[in-house]
């Protein structure tokens, strides 16, 4: 450990890709701490039986905090780094967590959840950027779509644990899982203690020889004369060096020429992420199923935990492929399925249902036709398996290694911090909808899938296989409105092609200077 990481730990890039993945369970933890506590009535009586909009609020009140925790990242990333960033945010979650377990009324839930969000904010856009910059390329998609499989074992581990509270009365029955979601942030911060820091970040800081040693350490086996290594360390600093000559960095770099493009991409892909409607099925999946007609509180956590347990199962294709499938795919044909589940779901609604009553609260629910009851939670169940193999994970890779070392932290900041506003308009927005426009709500969901899907076939070009400084090439070829007509093979180069540009760059750079 006299390098300030363990090169043991360096030398498996899954475990360095995976670990900081925890602060991606984070999120999921907190899905499950609201969507399990929704219908348990020692939380409605020390809230005061919130009403839709007053739990909309509630649940929102983590977003709009990891809003604030992305943005900060666009400091925080470049300033410290991304090792102690992620460090900061396990301790942010820690101190949420307390505040939420003892909380009392609904304002110092709030501001527990909110300090909570700073961490969720922090780590979902922190944790993809460092992954990307310690992948090697080859596995850069599935590494940083571990961020996703974590999000969904969070969202398992918490349900279990607070399906097993249940079964106790008064408010241990929610405060115990509050307080036992403080655990992955305490290994998370202390374990991250042992990793090393990005090379490009060391590089993009004039630490070059620790940056060499750690690439060395991740993808060369110790050695730094490895030819996989070189490249790396070449490439970037051959990217760092030319960014430097365009001055310092800055926000209104965002809007130079080659960059706003890509900004616009990340920005849009979060944002669809959050409308294909996937947090209506996971933060509400209570007021979904009943809804559907599904009664009693422990037939309705049960059918929940089936949907989460599919949500862990269908992310592991996804990891395992994503590199060979592609970005592209999976944005296009996830969009398509998912909007063709919604549609079905509202329509099953729409045809069998009819206002009623649901815990004294009028609403839209089916009553007495137990196969239109399972037919909602079948399709409910394979929306959610449609995400998780497709858009999931791979919203999460895209955004990551799109932008250039010079604006990598505020762009993905920006992106991310896009994703947790529209979470939060959402979180707050969707009890009164499904209370207000009932079955229309999926499909308002259904056309934003087919809407995305539009986007993704004109607008976003393949990054799968290359290494970041390669994926410069790539938006360089333009095709902003044709990215199918950019081939996979663009951008690709191998070590004599690097060590040519160098040469070649700096004989040009003597003959100037001369």
């Amino acid at each position: 450990m006299g390098k300030g990481y363990s090169a043991r730990i360096a030398s498996n890039p899954y475990i360095v890709g995976t670990f900081a993945c925890i602060g991606g369970g984070l999120f999921g933890l907190d899905i499950s701490s609201m969507s399990a506590v929704l219908n348990n009535p020692a939380y409605a009586n020390t809230f005061h039986n919130p009403s839709s909009n007053a739990q909309g609020a509630i649940v929102a009140s983590m977003p709009a905090g990891s809003l604030i925790g992305a943005l900060s990242v666009t400091y925080l990333g470049d300033k410290l780094g991304r090792k102690k960033t992620i460090i900061l945010a396990g301790l942010f979650w820690v101190i949420g967590s307390i505040i939420q377990c003892a909380s009392i009324n609904r304002g110092m839930l709030v501001v527990g959840r909110i300090i909570s969000g700073l961490s969720v904010g922090i780590s979902s856009t922190v944790v993809p950027v460092y992954q990307s910059e310690i992948a090697a390329p080859a596995i850069r998609g599935r590494l940083v779509s571990f961020q996703q499989w974590s999000i969904t074992w969070g969202i398992l581990l918490q349900y279990f644990v607070q399906f097993g509270c249940s079964y106790i009365n008064g408010t241990a029955s929610f405060r115990i899982p509050w307080g036992l979601q403080m655990i992955p942030a305490i290994v998370l911060s202390l374990g991250m203690l042992a990793f090393p820091e990005s090379p490009r970040w060391l590089v993009d800081n004039n630490r070059e020889t620790e940056a060499l040693e750690i690439l060395a350490d991740l993808h060369g086996g110790g050695n730094q004369q490895d030819e996989l290594v070189v490249l790396e360390f070449e490439e970037i600093k051959s990217q760092v060096y030319f960014e430097r000559t365009e001055g310092a960095k800055a926000w209104s770099d965002l809007f130079k020429r080659g960059v706003t493009r890509r900004v616009f991409l990340g920005t849009s892909l979060q944002m669809w992420s959050q409308l294909t409607g996937v947090n209506v099925m996971m933060y509400y999946v209570v007021y979904v199923f009943e809804g559907a007609g599904l009664t009693g509180r422990r037939a309705n956590l049960i059918a929940d935990s089936v949907q989460y347990v599919l949500n862990v199962a269908f992310t592991v294709p996804a990891i395992i492929y994503i590199d060979k499938w592609g970005r592209r795919p999976m944005f296009i044909y996830g969009c398509l399925i998912m909007g063709f589940w919604l549609y079905l779901v509202g329509g099953l609604q729409a045809r069998f249902g009819e206002m009623g009553t649901v815990d004294g609260t009028a609403t839209w629910v089916v009553l007495n036709n137990p196969a239109a009851t399972k037919a909602i939670i079948v399709c409910s169940y394979f929306f959610v398996c449609s995400f998780a193999i497709t858009m999931g994970p791979a919203s999460w890779a895209y955004p990551a290694e799109i932008f250039p070392m010079r604006v990598r932290a505020k762009a993905v900041a920006l992106s991310t911090a896009t994703n947790w506003l529209f979470n939060f308009a959402l979180a707050w927005a969707v009890p009164p909808m499904l209370q207000n426009i009932q079955w229309k709500t999926y499909l308002v969901f259904g056309t934003f899938n087919f809407a995305a899907c539009i986007h993704f076939i004109f607008c976003f070009p393949e990054t799968a296989q290359r290494s970041l400084e390669e994926i410069e090439d790539v938006f360089s070829q333009g095709h902003e409105f044709s990215a199918w007509a950019v081939s996979r093979s663009v951008g690709k180069k191998d070590l004599a092609e690097v060590l040519a540009h160098k040469v070649g760059k700096e004989s040009l750079e003597k003959s100037e200077g001369a």
